[in-house]
């Protein structure tokens, strides 16, 4: 019998546990469920970013997302692993049906989002594995979230990270990328490292002006090593390995989004050239918002 037939028996036949929760994290047992596989725990999160630690795993766990969003027919989820998630798989639920979303084998740091469209609230569900004996043991496995609304990065099921396009933003994108991203900042690139187990590049980034972030990816430092008396913002950028991302001289406007608690390469034209599809579209009055000019 499938996994994804043997959860839904349990969601249809049997009964469910109810978990006590706060607004956005959940830390529970499932002792209970070791004891009486009947039961199904399930917990409710209404915030837009959380956690979930399950100690003692047994059974299923079923996690409804209910955030107070505005505009929440359209969603994203991304979820992420705790490093120590072993024995369990994960499944989704899409109009009612579920369908397997990862199981044992993901890469360390691995992020999994599926889009959550229509009028039924997302739901995730943990199916526990007994250990090789058949017994329960005590392990803990949990993992990250974020609902990330209608926002413009739009992951697909199984995808690791954010999907990134290595093509430039044409002007229509980087006007739409300065109002809507997670960070927008000018400055330099350092430095760009690869990492061919996880498939991604890191840029090091020396901004000078910050124009807006929406958390802490960049911190306001004095650089001695820096040709440059001034100080500045330093920060890291993730982006695809397949970018082949390279260092280069001049300044950029560095534009993305942000996943739990890293940056996300989006639109990185250099400074220059976004003044100058700026300030076309403002004389045309087809600017998609203000910027701040120096």
């Amino acid at each position: 019998m499938l996994p994804n037939v043997i959860i839904l028996i349990h969601l249809l036949a049997l009964q469910f546990g109810h978990c006590a929760a706060d607004l956005c994290n959940w830390t529970g047992s499932g002792f209970a469920a070791g004891v009486d596989s009947r039961i199904v725990l399930q917990v409710r999160l209404r915030c837009t970013e959380g956690s979930v630690r399950w100690v003692f795993p047994g059974q299923a766990l079923r996690v409804v997302l209910e955030p107070n969003l505005s505009s929440a027919r359209r969603t994203t989820v991304c979820i992420k692993p705790s490093p120590s998630f072993r024995g369990a798989s994960v499944f989704i639920e899409r109009a009612g049906e579920l369908e397997l979303l990862a199981t044992d084998g993901w890469r360390p740091q691995q992020v999994f989002c599926f889009r959550a469209d229509g009028p039924h609230r997302p739901a995730i569900y943990l199916q526990a594995s007994p250990d090789g004996d058949g017994q329960w043991s005590r392990r803990t496995i949990g993992f990250r979230y974020e609902q990330l609304g209608n926002r413009s990065v739009a992951p697909s099921v199984g995808h690791s990270e954010p999907q990134t396009s290595c093509r430039p933003c044409n002007d229509t994108e980087l006007l739409m990328a300065i109002c809507n991203s997670d960070f927008v900042v000018r400055g330099y690139i350092k430095k760009v490292s690869h990492s061919d187990e996880h498939q991604t590049s890191l840029v090091e980034v020396f901004a000078e002006r910050v124009y807006w972030q929406r958390s802490g990816v960049f911190e306001h430092q004095t650089d001695p090593g820096s040709s440059r008396s001034m100080s500045s913002w330093h920060g890291h950028i993730y982006t695809l390995l397949q970018c082949h991302v390279k260092p280069g001289d001049g300044a950029f406007l560095f534009t993305g989004s942000e996943h739990f608690g890293e940056a996300w390469l989006g639109c990185a034209p250099r400074y220059k050239d976004f003044l100058s599809v700026y300030m076309t579209a403002r004389a045309a009055r087809q600017n998609s918002c203000d910027f701040p000019l120096d």
